[in-house]
């Protein structure tokens, strides 16, 4: 009875409250909340006090250990840790996520709750952002997303369902390549996924300012090795210079270009064709390349955008190329006309012809990278956008402010290598170069009027776009410690057997990969890399079990990765000293006064001099380097001999000369000795490296620089 007449008096609260605050009730956003800014700043407010709460929370090692030993804080700190945990899994009972937050099961553990919080966090910022998209106009498809050759289920009409035989809206096709022949075997030129750097594909230089360097013009014949091992080669035995192998071959022209005269004023808008309208050529003979080349040179400017797959080839492939005119518009099979692209140079670095893109960043290493296509007189309505200040700055948003246009980007993640593209693809890449020549009219006339009728605005975008085309394509190179820049981010803690499995499985990754022309997330994903370093299977059917499903490769490569696995295990097992968890060389929240020392009352200079009389536990290096030492010579060798014994040393560290030779015997009491110099590399207190140069019998510190 307590019950329904509590239920009865929250359901009709108007027989206790007064119209007037009906009526603010009414206009109140949320409860307690005037409207959604003042929910966001308490929602904000809250967040902050929750982040410096756990900011200040003792660290392992400092005086949480002391702390931890009274069992009245250890109960505090459980009872606390269940409410939050209790807290958490209300949280995600509410948005449909797994909750398991205070399972006391051995079989979740840390991580898997840690799991259950990521995949929580994901679950809800998606929630989120289609929220956001809603209020924002920008509505996501409801469609389901089904592959090709879907068939949906025939619907039985009966009493209850008679709705059912009215028109329903089409179901999205996801195109993919699963068996398709792989283009890279008809390519004319190998794809170079050697451990080596890249050099460019150039080897005419239309526009030229500054001739092509002749290291480029001439290529050596050793088609043996990679073309960057062969033209290094080539230089060294010629005594040319090695920057201008990889120097970009239009810096000249670049660093000397000139803004035309044409976006110096305020542009004439000119409108574009209906997409529906305008004639698409697809382009996949040599003579319609050249063709188009022709055409392109009689106008002033087009648009170009590109379509990239990454995901079955070691280092991506470009697949398609779309270009638009005022008048037309041309989609390039590039997988086509790969060996013939460079002809489209000739256009592409005219400096009176303006291309215009939209996020070049990627584009411009593609171009490098697969045709040794190079673009100078280049416009990115990307930063234009970002000049204006329009809140979002993807071509989507520029659609659908300046043309009224909903793009729509579900073939965005579809194989291009698809042969031959269906018509839904293709009006696809028509439409993403078709109104840009538009939207590059649009932003230019609202950045000259932002800038108040002058040029401004529209040279900072044009210099930011021209250093974008100084871009060089770097490729992946693969050395001894590139696994540890993955390993930092995982921010997990391995034992010398779980790292030195997840280094064995780094590098048979980047190899297989390197010669099936696979990217590695193909062969081996980086999650299941490190749950396979981190359980050590002892079987191959433990190594299929981390992997689900099991990668194709993993499946034909199991037996060496199972000697991988057996190698790691025979690693000595040692303590590993755990990572900082400072976020910044500067970060000293996490850090307690024991961390450093206190230097007030000494100056540099007597800091430096005192550091052997206070004993202080530095990492140091001292070696000596003799007056009267000279450099061995090579003079007894050939000319061959020498030749080969330069190649050698460039390619060996570049600091192995500030160090000494792995034979090297230090007298302690040559420190002490006035006819030798001592270089000591030591960390200073405040995290420097320094480097102290000692001259004679006292420790005087005579120089001290900071690396």
């Amino acid at each position: 009875m307590a019950a329904s007449s509590s239920s009865a008096a929250t359901v009709k609260p108007s027989d206790h409250s007064s119209p007037a605050e009906e009526t603010e009730q009414e206009t109140e956003f949320c409860r307690g909340f005037k409207d959604a800014e003042a929910f966001v700043k308490h929602g904000l407010g809250a967040v902050v006090s929750a982040t410096k709460a756990s900011a200040a929370l003792p660290a392992a090692g400092d005086e949480f250990d002391l702390y931890r030993s009274f069992p009245a804080f250890q109960q505090f700190c459980s009872s606390q840790g269940d409410r939050l945990l209790h807290c958490m899994s209300q949280i995600m009972q509410h948005h449909g996520c797994r909750s398991h937050m205070r399972d006391r099961n051995r079989l979740t553990g840390l991580e898997d709750r840690f799991d259950l919080v990521v995949d929580s966090n994901d679950a809800i910022l998606e929630k989120v952002g289609i929220l956001l998209d809603e209020a924002s106009g920008v509505s996501r498809t409801q469609q389901p997303v089904m592959p090709a050759g879907y068939q949906p289920p025939k619907i039985v009409v009966s009493s209850w369902n008679r709705r059912g035989g009215e028109r329903r809206e089409e179901t999205f096709h996801l195109l993919h390549a699963k068996n398709i022949q792989r283009p890279q075997l008809k390519f004319k030129d190998k794809v170079d996924n050697s451990n080596t750097p890249f050099v460019s594909k150039i080897f005419i230089k239309p526009n030229a300012v500054k001739p092509l360097p002749s290291c480029e013009c001439e290529r050596p014949e050793d088609l043996d090795v990679p073309a960057a091992l062969a033209d290094f080669i080539h230089q060294q035995r010629t005594q040319e210079h090695v920057d201008d192998m990889f120097s970009h071959p239009y810096q000249y022209e670049l660093d000397h270009l000139v803004m035309p005269e044409s976006l110096k004023c305020k542009p004439e808008v000119q409108m574009y064709k209906p997409l529906a309208e305008s004639t698409c050529q697809f382009i996949n003979t040599l003579d319609d390349l050249v063709a188009l080349n022709e055409k392109l040179a009689k106008v002033s400017e087009f648009a170009v955008d590109l379509e990239h797959h990454s995901y079955r080839s070691f280092l991506g492939i470009t697949c398609l190329m779309q270009i638009s005119t005022r008048e037309e518009d041309f989609i390039i099979d590039t997988l086509e006309l790969r060996s013939e692209m460079y002809i489209l140079n000739e256009t592409f670095t005219d400096p009176a012809i303006v291309k215009v893109f939209h996020g070049a960043d990627s584009d411009i290493e593609w171009l490098q990278k697969d045709f040794g296509l190079y673009v100078v007189s280049m416009f990115d309505t990307h930063h234009a956008a970002r000049c204006l200040n329009l809140g979002r700055n993807s071509l989507d948003h520029l659609l659908k402010v300046y043309c009224s246009v909903n793009s729509d980007k579900r073939y965005q993640l579809a194989d291009w290598r698809i042969r031959p593209l269906p018509d839904e693809m293709l009006k696809y890449a028509q439409a993403d170069t078709h109104y840009l020549l538009y939207v590059y009219d649009r932003v230019r006339a609202d950045l000259f009027e932002t800038s108040n009728s002058q040029p401004t605005l529209i040279q900072q975008v044009w210099a930011k776009s021209r250093d974008l085309s100084l871009k060089k394509y770097v490729k992946p190179i693969f050395t001894e410690d590139s696994y540890m820049e993955l390993y930092r981010k995982q921010k997990r803690s391995f034992n010398t057997q779980q790292l030195a499995a997840f280094r064995l499985l780094y590098a048979w990754r980047d190899t297989l990969g390197r010669e099936e022309d696979e990217s590695t997330g193909y062969i081996l994903p980086n999650h299941m890399m490190m749950k396979i370093a981190e359980e050590l299977p002892k079987e191959p059917q433990g190594i299929m079990a981390c992997c689900n499903p099991t990668p194709p490769l993993v499946r034909q490569q199991m037996n060496e990765l199972h000697q991988l696995i057996k190698q790691a295990r025979e690693t000595p097992l040692l303590k590993v000293c755990p990572q900082p968890t400072s976020f910044g060389p500067h970060d000293t929240s996490r850090s307690s006064e024991s961390d450093f020392l206190d230097l007030s009352s000494f100056g540099r200079s007597r800091c430096c001099a005192d550091l052997m009389s206070l004993k202080i536990a530095f990492d140091v290096l001292s070696f000596v380097l003799e007056e009267e030492e000279e450099a061995a010579s090579p003079a007894h060798l050939s000319v061959a001999q020498q030749k080969a014994h330069s190649i050698m040393e460039s390619f060996e560290n570049p600091f192995r000369m500030y160090l000494p030779s792995k034979d090297i015997h230090i007298s302690t009491n040559a420190k002490y000795d006035p006819s030798s110099k001592i270089y000591e590399v030591y960390v200073s207190p405040l995290g420097h490296a320094c480097i102290m140069f000692k001259v004679n019998r006292t420790d005087r510190c005579y120089n001290e620089q900071y690396i």
